[in-house]
């Protein structure tokens, strides 16, 4: 049978990783995890009881597509706690996890064969969704000195129709500052590009406050899940805030794509952003973990690292040591029982040299985990 030429993605490496690993663990092996961007925890509790209620009083059928008003009021009020920003709900649409977000941002901002800035290192999907949208993915390639995020300069003559950045970014886990984001908004304004937000690991910081793109601009799309910080991953719920002009097409996309947002996911997903001590105390067993991957990948060898300023990864160049991440991550986890994820998800150029390092797990696991990456690293 025929495919399309928008078909040709390539595989997402990490769940190829995960998949090795399940493998693994089907042999009876211990396998540590820290592949894969998945907190450890599940749904607060909180809401998983309001959804059980909720079953228990009626059928959950259609919302409208742009999501639960309760919930969009509640996202909406949020941003004035976290960001002491004022955002009318109007602006606020449910989608299907941060993956039917992108969906809908590309379809609405870009036509086929628009080009479409990324940072690299970068989440992969963002380029796979682009080129399955018939649009072209401009890997532009960030440098240390800049924390790994974009500049003006990376895309001052590469005509682009937009910009999709990241802060906290995976993989790297560094953020954009508000001059950093101002400048970066700022010339896609000037130029006529479109910026898109990813704000997916918003909450999971450590040092300093994310800052939302809302706090310089209007004019811009922002996307957000209950994914990370609220620990839903698979109950694949997200957001996005658009501007007011901008709030129909997103809607009548939306409409046919996907009806709307799962009703069982945004009954739960309201429930959760209540759940403040829990999700907090989940936040101290990151802060612990990082704190660990910060001295004990040094200690095992892996020196080349980014310091997170959010999220849940740790991003080593391991060029010194190898130039085929993804053969290194194999050995790891054969020789080790640890699975990472080899940077050439992020990077096609540069992550041959490169692994990423996720500790969202629990902290025994994580100091297990270090402790098997220092003795490989000796054997070798």
């Amino acid at each position: 049978m025929r495919n399309s030429t928008r078909s040709a993605v390539d595989p997402f490496i990490v769940m190829d990783v995960m998949q090795a690993a399940a493998a693994a663990e089907e042999a009876g092996r211990h396998i540590i995890h820290m592949e894969v961007g998945q907190p450890g925890t599940g749904a607060p509790r909180a809401a998983t009881e309001a959804l059980a209620k909720a079953m228990a009083d009626g059928p959950l059928g259609y919302t409208v597509a742009l999501g639960l008003p309760a919930l969009r009021e509640r996202i909406a009020r949020m941003y004035g706690e976290w960001y002491n920003v004022d955002l009318d709900p109007a602006r606020v649409v449910i989608t299907p996890g941060s993956s039917g977000g992108f969906l809908l941002a590309f379809t609405s901002l870009f036509d086929s064969g628009d080009k479409v800035g990324i940072g690299a290192p970068g989440y992969p999907s963002y380029r796979q969704i682009l080129r399955a949208l018939a649009l072209q993915p401009v890997d532009l390639p960030t440098r240390p000195e800049n924390r790994y995020q974009p500049v003006p300069e990376d895309f001052a003559l590469l005509d682009l129709a937009g910009l999709l950045v990241a802060s906290p970014a995976n993989p790297t886990g560094t953020m954009l500052d508000h001059a950093a984001m101002s400048a970066l908004i700022g010339a896609c304004h000037d130029s006529g590009a479109s910026f898109i937000s990813d704000e997916i690991y918003h909450g999971i910081e450590y040092e300093k406050k994310a800052v939302t793109a809302l706090e310089v601009s209007d004019e811009c799309y922002v996307i957000n899940s209950f994914s990370k910080y609220f620990s839903m991953t698979g109950w694949r719920v997200g957001w996005m805030v658009v501007p007011e002009d901008q709030v129909r097409v997103v809607e009548r996309i939306a409409q046919n794509m996907f009806i709307c947002a799962p009703h069982a996911s945004q009954v739960a997903a309201l429930a959760a952003m209540d759940c403040e001590a829990e999700l907090e105390a989940n936040m101290d067993v990151y802060r612990a973990n990082r704190t660990m991957m910060l001295e004990g990948l040094p200690r095992a060898g892996f020196t080349e690292i980014a310091p997170p300023d959010g999220a849940f990864y740790v991003y080593a160049d391991v060029s010194a040591i190898t130039d085929d991440s993804r053969a290194l991550a194999a050995d790891i986890l054969d020789k080790a029982g640890v699975a990472v994820t080899p940077g050439l998800d992020f990077d096609p150029l540069r992550g041959h040299g490169t692994l990423r390092f996720s500790y969202a797990r629990s902290t025994a696991d994580i100091a297990e985990g270090l402790a098997r990456l220092e003795a490989y690293m000796k054997a070798r």
